[in-house]
């Protein structure tokens, strides 16, 4: 009801809609604030009790299996839907012709960390304190792996610092549940600034683009994914339906981080390990991301189309390999899709940089729909990975997927 109200202000008061930004913004940096301690405790709590700390190497090393696999697949698919349908035939459009100031912050930006190495070396933090503070998941995570692996072979020694990690456990997710009270007004108040600011109107001269885009990542979701969640003993419907709420929340803030904690608190709830769901979900936030990587390859070569820049067969491998590393890395918040694809094209130079320029008006639209195929990509791995593990409670999957209990179950020892 209210991402459908906020749309409604959009579209008919843009100049009142553009001023509730901050309602959207501040939900969003509420989220963002228990971020880093639902991960460093679940992830730490989990690892620490863990039976056989050779686990912890081999869930992490099965998640980077499936994360590659699936996102090298979501790539091709963005590339073979734009071959077919072509959306941005037909345009004819003078590169030399596009405003291209609007881009420059975002190529920057893209210029800045995209180094692979860089990447890497960005993991580590300067200091623990400043994995908490620096907004990254990945220095949150791999301070939270450290901990969790000296906590365990601390053995008896260590129980009193883990039950009162337990106990920490249960007053963040109490944070959690009380900031996601305000969920509604956020969705509202993001989604009315996204429609009065760009405007439904912004989609029309685009619109082959942007429905080509909802419908390849809506059958990536529904056949990809769905044969997948089969195979591993559920139905992907039945998931949707269940994280109905997270999606939402989605939908109205266009950024994947605000379901975070909501979504790792459902996937214990519907049977998975506590020790997995903390490694794999925070992992995929940023090697996982299966909406982004459609949209990059299904962007890149919309701009090549639409610039009349004819990419042979070697030319369009090169850009999915540029890909699949420019893809790692990129966090799961508004915009850094639109950031990686700058940082893809910047290295592949058959197609204009400066063609960003033609789909920045719709990029806030295509970031829901990026966003939300992401966090479904993650949850489905969370689920397929605990069953790999034989970690996976089939009787707690079945009655969360079809009974839905409405009271939220926190981690607990």
């Amino acid at each position: 009801m209210a991402v459908g109200a906020g749309i409604a202000v959009g579209a008919m008061f843009p100049s009142v809609a553009t001023a509730l930004k901050p309602l959207g913004d501040g939900f969003v940096k509420l989220i963002k604030m228990v971020i880093a301690p639902v991960i460093f405790l679940t992830v730490c709590t989990g690892i620490a009790g863990m039976a056989d700390l050779k686990q912890t190497g081999r869930v992490a090393g099965k998640a980077m299996l499936y994360f590659l696999c699936f996102s090298t697949l979501a790539l091709a698919i963005g590339m073979l839907v734009a071959n077919v349908l072509q959306p941005g035939a037909g345009l004819h459009i003078r590169p030399e012709s596009l405003d291209t100031s609007s881009v420059t912050q975002f190529v920057s930006a893209a210029a800045q960390h995209h180094s692979f190495s860089d990447f890497l070396l960005q993991i580590i933090p300067s200091t623990t304190a400043g994995a908490f503070t620096s907004g990254e998941i990945l220095q949150v995570l791999l301070v939270a792996i450290l901990f969790g692996v000296s906590l365990a072979k601390m053995g008896k020694a260590g129980e009193t610092v883990l039950n009162l990690f337990y106990s920490l456990t249960e007053l963040v997710f109490g944070v959690v549940r009380l900031v996601m009270y305000l969920a509604p007004i956020g969705a509202f108040g993001a989604m009315a600034f996204t429609v009065g600011k760009f405007g439904l109107h912004s989609i029309l001269h685009l619109l082959a683009l942007v429905l080509t885009f909802y419908l390849t990542a809506i059958l990536f979701v529904g056949v990809v994914l769905g044969i997948v969640a089969r195979l591993a003993g559920f139905s992907i419907l039945r998931l949707l339906v269940f994280l109905k709420e997270e999606l939402l929340i989605v939908l109205g803030t266009s950024s994947s981080e605000s379901a975070l904690p909501g979504l790792i608190a459902k996937l214990e709830r519907a049977g998975c390990s506590q020790g997995i769901v903390g490694l794999v979900v925070p992992m995929g936030y940023s090697f996982n991301l299966d909406g982004t990587n459609i949209y990059m390859t299904l962007a890149a070569l919309f701009i090549a189309q639409a610039t009349d820049v004819h990419l042979s067969f070697q030319e369009q491998l090169a850009l999915l390999l540029v890909a699949m590393v420019s893809s790692k890395g990129a966090a799961g918040v508004t915009g850094a899709g639109f950031i990686t694809l700058a940082a893809t094209l910047s290295v592949v130079p058959s197609v204009p940089v400066g063609g960003m320029a033609l789909i920045l008006g719709i990029d806030r639209f295509m970031s829901e729909c990026r966003s939300l195929t992401n966090l479904v990509g993650n949850a489905v791995a969370a689920i397929v990975v605990s069953r790999w593990e034989n970690a996976l409670d089939d009787t707690q999957l079945h009655d969360a997927l079809h009974t839905q209990p409405q009271i939220t179950k926190t981690p607990s020892a």
